[in-house]
């Protein structure tokens, strides 16, 4: 009977957790889609009025999110893994979107300051530095 148990649990759990993986995969790349044209509207607005650019916080915190919902996805499909192998290239996938998240809270972090110091140095502010 348990046995039994677990195979019906199986057989519900493998295609849920391929969807949801699919689906969390499938948001970051709408994030990373619309944070990229959000940026290339700005830039092209920014050259347009001859302004000082600074796209890339609102850029980085795109990325960031969107790693994070494939962060996601990565770990739910740690559900449906078959082998070793495959659980090696799934460790290898997430360590390199950590490290990706890490250096893009860094640069986010260094922009920001660099706008602040900029910003008391009494530098007009512009519309696209927001």
């Amino acid at each position: 009977m348990f046995e039994n148990l677990v195979a019906n649990f199986k057989e519900f759990l493998v295609p849920f957790a391929e969807i949801t993986s699919g689906l969390l995969e499938l948001i970051g790349i709408l994030i990373i889609f619309v944070g990229s044209f959000r940026a290339l509207v700005r830039l092209l607005q920014c050259m347009k009025n001859k302004q000082p650019l600074h796209i890339v916080v609102d850029l980085g915190r795109a990325l960031s999110l969107a790693l994070e919902f494939k962060m996601g996805a990565e770990i739910i499909k740690t559900v449906i893994i078959h082998n070793l192998e495959e659980l090696a290239i799934l460790g290898v996938v997430i360590i390199i979107r950590a490290l990706l998240a890490v250096l893009i809270h860094w640069e986010i972090r260094v922009e920001e300051k660099n706008r602040q110091a900029e910003l008391e140095k009494g530098s007009p502010t512009d519309s696209c530095g927001q």
